[in-house]
């Protein structure tokens, strides 16, 4: 079968916090007919309360990283996809978009895409796209080997929160991709004539030669929930948590979620990376909302003490059972 007569499938990679919602968000609007296929580490799913839904098939893989835990459920999901798409007279969709979490390595990825025969005759790898955050690439690639992967593995890397970059972390990021990326299109998210085409035409035939096997480590990157029953005010929970990205600058990596505020009548979305707290973003109610607030915490090594503070900070305030770490 030639790849015309394929399914083509765009991955979308990038470390924690670098704008792979918000570029998964473009790409759905250039071109609703697409169905997307979710991997989020933590337990809790948040990212797929952040797409602008339009009745695409959307499949949250939570719970772990495609590149190690929860690997083996790709390949079913695909192929329920696949099957679901062959059996209906009007195609449901015309592409498949993986995003993958933001810890992971897309190499097994690939590599289930790439080897596996069934999958292999059916769909067709377009292109793998990587974000990174100008301010915190550097730190990220010089201390994380899934960032160091997510760039190696890319057919083009989209630079982003350039808004939020000095002129000195810009110029030493350029300086370390022309060493592990030198021949790699690079397009900067902020150019507001940025052509999502040019994102998803990129293919790098080199790329498509994996190695024999695998082999990049399981990681050491832990997850925790956090469940509210009740409303809370925002001058309270942004000090907390102002608090603990200062107490846990290195550790803690992500914090996302949607929350209820005591003084908003939407929930609210609620993000940080690289030590950047954000202001809350609204979210339009959808029918079946069940008002319970959640957060989402990912950390590198052992965050016990972070559940422990998050115990201590909100006190009664959590739910029975609230604090699930993963």
């Amino acid at each position: 079968m030639t790849n015309s007569a394929k399914i083509p499938v765009i991955v979308l990679t990038g470390f924690l916090g670098s704008g792979k919602t918000t570029l998964l968000n473009r790409l759905i609007a250039d071109n609703p007919k697409t169905a997307v296929i979710i991997n989020e580490f933590g337990a809790t799913p948040i990212d797929q309360d952040l797409l602008q839904q339009n009745g695409m098939p959307l499949t949250t893989l939570a719970g772990g990283c495609l590149c190690c835990t929860i690997k083996g459920t790709l390949a079913p999901t695909l192929k329920n996809l696949w099957m679901a798409w062959d059996q209906a007279a009007s195609k449901p969709f015309e592409r498949i978009i993986i995003e993958a979490s933001g810890v992971a390595s897309p190499e097994p990825i690939l590599d289930t895409l790439l080897r596996e025969r069934w999958l292999a005759s059916r769909y067709h790898l377009q292109t793998v796209i990587t974000t990174l955050a100008i301010p915190s690439a550097i730190e990220q690639l010089d201390n994380f080997a899934e960032a160091r992967a997510q760039v190696a593995w890319a057919d083009v890397l989209l630079l982003t929160h350039e808004d939020l970059a000095d002129e000195q972390q810009q110029m030493a990021l350029a300086q370390s991709l022309k060493i592990l990326a030198p021949a790699t299109p690079k397009y900067m998210a902020s150019h507001a004539n940025l052509d999502t085409l040019k994102l998803i035409s990129a293919e790098n035939p080199v790329l498509r030669r994996l190695p024999n096997s695998p082999t990049l480590p399981t990681h050491s990157f832990r997850s925790l929930s956090l469940h509210f029953e009740q409303p809370l005010p925002w001058p309270q929970l942004e000090a907390i948590l102002q608090k603990l990205l200062a107490s846990h600058p290195s550790d803690l990596q992500r914090i996302k979620g949607v929350v209820y505020l005591s003084d908003q009548a939407e929930p609210q979305i609620i993000q940080a990376a690289a030590n950047r707290l954000y202001r809350p973003v609204p979210l339009p109610s959808r029918a079946g909302d069940s008002h319970r607030g959640r957060l989402v915490f990912i950390g590198s090594g052992n965050i016990q003490t972070l559940a422990d503070e998050l115990q201590q900070a909100f006190g009664a305030k959590l739910a029975a059972n609230a604090i699930r770490l993963h």
